[in-house]
């Protein structure tokens, strides 16, 4: 009666035979319709089984997934912010250029109509020729070309003073040689944008360049051919490039010698350009009040070689740059394009005192 055929349905775990009935309880455990005899305590006791080991899935087993699922739905979420932010961000930008080029627009708005309004007060005055009472034609159009140079001349007068700062920040601080050359470097392409834009000027109104109407008052006194004389330069920044080689002495005083040199040759064709154009306007006879056309054609064509001139004498301020660029080690060129800046600075400066001063009544 112990065989393992009952053992199998006697189950202790269920609780429903006991082992003294095994083989009645195997023939009864059977209704007559072949589904098993299973009393409803029992269904209930397995249901409440069964109910238990899934909510213990469906906290445990299912907790990960959610989590997962949250983190994935969360990803979107943080790509559309930054997304947001960055939009922002660049709106932002665009208002401020926008707000910048609007700025520039009023300036020179304003400027046009300055020179327009003093254009118009000397066409009200009237110019005379010759004793007549006609006055000449003058057109109220105002040259483009010049004013953009004002603009891009304010500009570059801004940027310089930043350099300037940036040049005594970087001494002081003692930094790298390789992070000053860059700063150096910089310095050294802002001069030539200036030529650059010079000669833009020049093609625009070379008397206009000429004249440092785009210069202060002091910056004007000391004016050569639209700009600064190399060789008074090199004598201001001398002392401040202390202490040189015996090779960079030489060096220097032979770069003056040839600034020099150069400089009197331009001089002299000044003076003869000069001469030239005085005979040419004289060539008729004064007195009659009028021009000859063939008059006229021949001054203006001694007129343009004052271009060259500029152009020629910027020439020399670029390669006397160039030269001390060569000459000098990082930190002196440095220390030079230091005291060149403010140089310049104090001439500003001293054109605002002159203006400013206290004036005696008359």
């Amino acid at each position: 009666m112990n065989s393992p055929t009952a053992q199998f349905v006697v189950s202790r775990r269920m609780n429903l035979y006991e082992p003294l009935h095994q083989i009645s309880s195997w023939v009864d455990s059977f209704r007559d319709d072949g589904f098993p005899n299973v009393s409803p305590s029992t269904v209930v006791e397995v249901n409440e089984r069964l109910d238990s080991l899934s909510e213990d899935t469906s906290s445990h087993g299912g907790q990960a997934p959610s989590n997962r699922y949250d983190q994935e739905a969360s990803k979107p979420v943080e790509k559309v912010q930054r997304r947001l932010a960055q939009n922002r961000e660049a709106a932002r930008k665009s208002r401020l250029r926008k707000k910048a080029y609007i700025q520039q627009l009023e300036l020179s708005r304003s400027k046009l109509m300055q020179m327009e309004q003093e254009l118009e007060r000397v066409r009200q005055q009237g110019m005379y020729v010759g004793g007549g009472i006609d006055p000449v034609p003058f057109s109220a159009t105002v040259n483009s070309g010049i004013v953009a140079f004002e603009m891009e001349y304010g500009h570059w007068v801004e940027e310089q003073n930043k350099q300037i700062c940036e040049l005594r920040n970087a001494l002081n601080t003692h930094i790298t040689d390789v992070e000053l050359r860059i700063l150096v470097d910089g310095g050294m392409k802002h001069y030539f944008d200036l030529f650059q834009l010079k000669a833009g000027a020049a093609k625009a109104d070379v008397f206009y360049l000429m004249s440092g109407m785009w210069k202060t008052s002091a910056e004007r006194f000391f004016l050569w051919i639209g700009g600064f004389r190399p060789s008074e330069l090199l004598k201001v920044l001398g002392p401040q490039l202390d202490p040189l080689t015996d090779q960079q002495v030489m060096d220097v005083y032979n770069l003056k010698q040839s600034c020099e040199q150069a400089e009197e040759a331009l001089s002299q064709g000044m003076d003869k350009l000069q001469q030239t154009l005085a005979e040419t306007v004289g060539t008729d006879r004064l007195g009659e009040g009028i021009y000859t056309s063939e008059m006229a054609n021949n001054a203006i064509e001694k007129l343009e070689a004052l271009v060259s001139f500029v152009n020629q004498a910027d020439h020399l301020r670029r390669e006397t740059l160039q030269q001390m660029h060569r000459i000098l080690t990082v930190r002196q060129a440095a220390r030079g394009l230091l005291a060149l800046g403010e140089y310049f600075q104090r001439l500003r400066a001293l054109s605002s005192l002159w203006c400013s001063r206290p004036r005696q009544p008359t």
